[in-house]
């Protein structure tokens, strides 16, 4: 038991691993001398010694409780369960992170049949002793009996109503005695015992009570959300009760130091006269503004702001804290590091830098980097209420509000209307990416967080729900269900990109707004960084917003993405359906101009920062149209016996589709084996890469293109490409008569690429790893099924994250240091990045630090995410600075 009373305290902040939050920082405002009720504190390892002893009180447990308890009796010249004099306290909960709301807290324990009688007496304050009692009973009926608080809440509206009081507040002490009788009576009803009127088994039922809420769905899911261990248990804090509900001289509230919604330097909070703080929390009545109570209590709230500012001062940090004044006397029931928006928590670093509170590195490491996402996207605005129709996972932070549509097309179409629009499939293929386009977000039924649809989503900064699965999207009829709503083509939904929530009709949407403190930290994050950032990026346009964001290069251009353009999708299925070489060259040659443009631009966006250009990967079966349909139309027209020559192109399609067909195409005919049997198809790509290098050179423009080959397994795969690349370069950069430096490396996306990494380096200049693919074969999962079995997996904690948000630094990890410590033993210098959508992650991030990566690479609107987690690693595990430079 760790004891905090009258200025002395046995903990203090450096014990939050064994008092909690809520218990270690009692201590630490007790010998600070901040006026705080008695108490003591029962540890977390209390916790786990209950835990594993099939939550029962190991030996000695109850005895050092009790003892703790005599300890506050002596503080206080109170007893618990006097009939003269009552001890009332307080039960509460305490991890060591803040989990506010995610388990319980029992107040006012300690009343009783005698005790209420004896509390009224001493108080000469009946109406107060009544409702302590029936807010005790209310309270630990919910808590540690088990009866829905809505039980007693329905009693309680009934007996205002029979007494016509507006409030609680208005209750008087014999409608409240009534009630409590009320309440009693339900007790007996719903467990079969009469409410327990024995203070210590009280207390020792309300223990285990809050030692139990540690497991319940809410704490179990907000740990899961925020990445918190199981294993940390919670500390239960036994406090004496100071009553803000004694009248018009009492009231309780809670503050902030700073806005935590806008992060302005400006007081903030609520509190309510004559209440106790359950009051304030659950809404039971509507708070003042704390600049109220000056006028209210002059001389508490000046009180108020001179510990405000000293506990921020202490901390250094911006302070959420709880307080309750007893017949003009304040106390400090709780004090914590406030939840803050992104926007906020960005303000408030920098700003206190600036005061001298906190140097940079502190102010890097207070942000947490995925609250960067608000500050970039439109999101859902805090204040809409609503209800949501189905959920699935959220690809993007982004909101998106439109009129549902089933084809890209007609999402094409009506966004030319300017029309906003929702595109609504069971998945999305890269077919579909003009109308992903067009649409403000993005829909789907299947697939994950690293789907086609969540990463040309993530890509774009669109909204984008994946995985809905109670989504059943019903395309012949223009419609999709959830649950017991349908929703047809033209009605319009919400996506809360932020909670992965579908919406029926519009809500309003907030912009983003980048703050000079954005820039200012965002500035401060890349000098800290020794691994640098880069983007995926597949048009001028993304490599535009990818500058914006400071990346210092693109580490990922995908170039099937640039063949879906209108004009470019007819040549590259006339490529597919060529039945020579000839013909196949003849195809190439027309897209050649159209890829060399593209190349252009990027190259002209990123002005002398590195450009890595991926070859072709996917399978060649994606451009051509979906089966599904060609076989559609040709039964069709085979039925009817019209349009004959329709009829015969179509039948030449689908013969080509069924030819291309793979069991598995994703371990199929891709990446360089496609490059290696139709080489035509990447002498163009290299020849188009080095003429616009060698054209943008000309106009002054310094350009770093690094040729990319993907899917390697092999060193005969690596050096008949590679080879392949250099001879056209080489012949290329001759013929232009231009200077133009180029490199060549490989992706590490086979786990035997990695193994050999020492023999692909001998022919490769850098290394970029694929962290899609490598996941997927590390693990053998399919990234867009394993949806369907992921959330069990999560739920049973067979899997810590999904493998594909989060990179796997046992396994998929282990493939990665191997494929660096043995690539570097070849070449000591060897450039490695990683350009999987794990680029992004924080905790990926620093990974890639840690195993000496020179540059990660992400989606364009993740940039500023990566920096900040990539300048925390280096604050933490600081490193050579040489190491992370990429160009």
């Amino acid at each position: 038991m760790y004891a905090f009373a009258n200025g002395k305290a046995d903990g203090s902040s450096a014990l939050r691993h064994l008092l909690g939050g809520k218990g270690c920082e009692l201590a630490e405002m007790t010998n600070l001398g901040v006026s705080v009720p008695p108490g003591f504190t029962i540890t977390t390892e209390a916790w786990a010694a209950y835990s594993s002893a099939d939550r029962k009180h190991p030996a000695g447990l109850w005895e050092q409780i009790m003892g703790g308890m005599a300890r506050l009796e002596a503080a206080v010249e109170r007893r618990l369960g006097d009939t003269a004099k009552p001890l009332l306290v307080s039960v509460r909960s305490g991890a060591r992170a803040s989990m506010p709301g995610m388990m319980d807290t029992v107040l006012n324990l300690g009343l009783n049949d005698r005790t209420v009688i004896g509390l009224a007496r001493w108080t000469k304050n009946e109406r107060f002793a009544w409702d302590c009692y029936r807010r005790f009973i209310t309270i630990f009926g919910d808590v540690v009996l088990g009866i829905e608080r809505r039980a007693f809440d329905e009693l309680l509206d009934k007996a205002k109503a029979v007494a016509r009081a507006k409030t609680d507040a208005d209750l008087q002490p014999e409608p409240l005695k009534a009630l409590v009788a009320e309440f009693k009576s339900l007790v007996q009803a719903r467990t079969g015992k009469p409410f327990p009127q024995d203070p210590p088994e009280q207390l020792k039922l309300a223990v285990n009570a809050v030692f139990d809420s540690w497991y319940a769905k809410k704490a179990v899911d907000y740990r899961r959300i925020h990445r918190l261990p199981d294993d940390w248990g919670t500390a239960v804090t036994v406090m004496a009760m100071v009553f803000g509900n004694l009248g018009e001289s009492s009231g309780t509230g809670v503050c902030f130091t700073r806005d935590p919604s806008s992060g302005e330097r400006r007081f903030f909070g609520e509190f309510l006269i004559n209440a106790q703080g359950e009051d304030v929390v659950a809404g039971i009545r509507t708070p003042q503004p704390i600049a109220t109570l000056k006028d209210n209590m002059p001389a508490v709230y000046d009180e108020l702001v001179t510990i405000k500012d000293r506990l921020e001062r202490h901390y250094r940090d911006m302070q959420d804290i709880e307080f309750t004044v007893q017949e003009g006397r304040l106390f400090i029931l709780q004090t914590r590091s406030g939840k803050r928006t992104g926007g906020a928590g960005v303000r408030i670093a920098v700003e206190m830098v600036r005061e001298r509170l906190i140097d940079r590195d502190t102010a890097l490491l207070r942000v947490e980097p995925a609250s960067l996402n608000q500050l970039l996207v439109k999101t859902v605005d805090p204040r809409a209420e609503y209800t949501a129709i189905a959920r699935g996972l959220a690809a993007t932070p982004a909101a998106a509000v439109g009129k549902v549509v089933f084809d890209p097309e007609k999402a094409v179409e009506m966004a030319l209307r300017e029309e906003h629009v929702i595109l609504v499939r069971q998945e999305t293929s890269p077919e579909d990416v003009a109308g992903m386009h067009a649409a403000q977000g993005v829909l789907t039924s299947r697939g994950g967080l690293t789907s086609h649809a969540a990463v040309v989503a993530r890509g774009w900064g669109k909204g984008c729900v994946v995985g809905a699965g109670n989504v059943i999207v019903d395309e012949e009829n223009r419609l999709f269900r959830a649950g017991r709503a349908v929703v047809r083509e033209g009605q319009v939904v919400t996506l809360n990109g932020a909670t992965g929530e579908v919406v029926m009709g519009a809500l309003p949407l907030v912009d983003p707004k980048l703050s000079a403190e954005f820039r200012q930290l965002l500035e401060w994050a890349r000098s800290a960084s020794t691994t640098r950032v880069r983007a995926n990026a597949d048009t001028p346009d993304d490599a535009a917003k990818a500058r914006e964001f400071e990346a210092e290069g693109i580490g990922l251009v995908r170039t099937e993405h640039m063949f879906f353009k209108e004009d470019r999708i007819p040549i590259v299925r006339e490529l597919i359906m060529a039945r020579d070489e000839q013909a196949r060259r003849k195809a190439v040659d027309r897209l050649l101009p159209f890829q060399r443009e593209d190349f252009i631009g990027i190259f002209t966006a990123m002005n002398g920062y590195p450009v890595t250009i991926r070859l072709l990967d996917p399978p060649l079966h994606e451009f051509l149209p979906k089966y599904k349909e060609v076989i559609e139309e040709y039964t069709r027209l085979d039925a009817l016996g019209i349009n004959p020559a329709r009829h015969q192109e179509l039948g030449a399609v689908k013969a080509r589709i069924e030819a291309l067909q793979e069991a598995n195409p994703m371990l199929g005919h891709r990446g360089c084996r496609l490059g290696i049997t139709f080489p035509e198809i990447y002498e163009m790509q290299v020849r188009a890469i080095v003429e616009a290098a060698c054209e943008v050179a000309k106009r002054g423009v310094r350009v770093e293109p690094e040729i990319m080959i993907p899917l390697t397994g092999t060193v005969p795969e690596m050096k008949v490409t590679r080879d392949m690349a250099v001879r056209m370069a080489d012949k290329t950069v001759a013929e232009m008569g231009a200077k133009g430096g180029y490199t060549v490396g490989t992706m590490i996306e086979v786990p035997r690429a990695a193994l050999i990494a020492d023999k692909l380096a001998e022919h490769a200049d850098f290394f970029s790893f694929g962290t899609n693919d490598l996941t997927q074969m590390t693990f053998g999962y399919s990234r867009d099924d394993i949806g369907k079995f992921l959330p069990f997996y999560l739920e049973k904690k067979l899997l810590p994250d999904d493998p594909f948000a989060v990179l796997d630094q046992e396994g998929v990890g282990e493939m990665i240091e191997i494929g660096i410590q043995r690539g570097r033993k070849t070449k000591p210098k060897l450039k490695v990045g990683i350009c999987g959508e794990h680029g992004g992650e924080p905790s990926s991030v620093e990974f890639c630090h840690r195993v000496g990566m020179d540059y990660v690479s992400c989606s364009p609107y993740m940039v500023p995410i990566a920096w900040l987690a990539s300048a925390q690693a280096q604050i933490k595990r600081p490193r050579s600075a040489a190491r992370g430079r990429s160009h």
